[in-house]
């Protein structure tokens, strides 16, 4: 999952790609180098706190809307690449839907808007529910967990059951433990080493720890476009340990990681098979 903000206060890219048209191409860039789903996001999460900093600002769902449709628009009628929406407003996914794009990314699991459920139930789209506790101005304060791994697994469980009630079918829902929201980093650690109980669930398993602090913090690089080794390794153990899409900056890299990974896998089983 290739990431394409349209804000200009993302944490990492935020006014790289304000321009419709230089969205476009760069969406087109990352469709090349293999994206298999473009996530078009037109409001920053960026939590607020700690190193943060400020957080994001909050903007309108009109403003969301004329920031992402153009470019939702132009990739579905001129691409077969899945276009995913980065929104929390059930309005806006509803003109995204409306214009073709295939997938709804929530990082509040459908709690910011209660609309949304409604939204995704009526179009029939998969929805990604990130683990998040409160939203993006308040989540940090929120870091504190007895067992991390146990605490979100059982927190997403309670999301999908809400998700299905309200008519979203459970073949729809991805989850994602949401690294950086409201976690610190040895909880991010903790989570992706923990991701199989995650995966357990029984629910595609989506990670997103692209250039993020806790890659910073471990790897010593403080300007977040520099931390694609960093994130590489983030991405890999959670690839070892089940995750299903990686939500990324960097496509390229990733997937010539990915590549060299799965065909160890497929080698590792080949050989456990041949053994027995």
């Amino acid at each position: 999952m290739g990431i394409v903000n349209m804000t200009p206060d993302s944490f990492s890219d935020g006014g790289r790609f304000g321009d419709v048209g230089a969205a476009i191409d760069h969406a087109l860039r990352l469709i090349d180098e293999g994206a298999d789903v473009i996530d078009v996001g037109g409001e920053s999460t960026r939590p607020r706190g700690g190193v943060y900093g400020e957080g994001a600002t909050t903007v309108s769902a009109q403003e969301e809307i004329r920031r992402i449709i153009p470019i939702v628009d132009y990739l579905s009628k001129h691409t077969d690449t899945i276009v995913s929406v980065d929104t929390t407003k059930a309005i806006v996914a509803k003109a995204a839907l409306d214009v073709g794009a295939q997938m709804i990314n929530d990082i509040s699991a459908l709690a910011m808007d209660p609309e949304m459920a409604a939204v995704v139930a009526g179009a029939k789209s998969p929805v990604v529910l990130m683990h998040m506790r409160g939203n993006p101005s308040t989540t940090q304060t929120f870091a504190q967990y007895d067992d991390v791994v146990e605490d979100v697994t059982k927190e997403l469980s309670e999301r999908t059951k809400t998700a299905i009630e309200r008519g979203i079918s459970a073949q729809n829902i991805v989850i994602d433990p949401g690294l950086g929201f409201g976690k610190g980093t040895d909880d991010n650690i903790r989570l992706i080493a923990g991701l199989k109980r995650l995966c357990a669930l029984g629910y595609p398993v989506l990670i997103g720890p692209s250039r993020k602090a806790f890659v910073g913090g471990l790897s010593g690089v403080s300007e977040p476009a520099r931390r694609i080794f960093g994130s590489m390794g983030a991405i890999a153990a959670g690839y070892w340990q089940g995750a299903n899409f990686v939500r990324v900056h960097d496509v390229a890299p990733t997937k010539q990681m990915l590549a060299v990974l799965e065909a160890v896998a497929k080698s590792s089983i080949r050989g456990f098979a041949g053994s027995t």
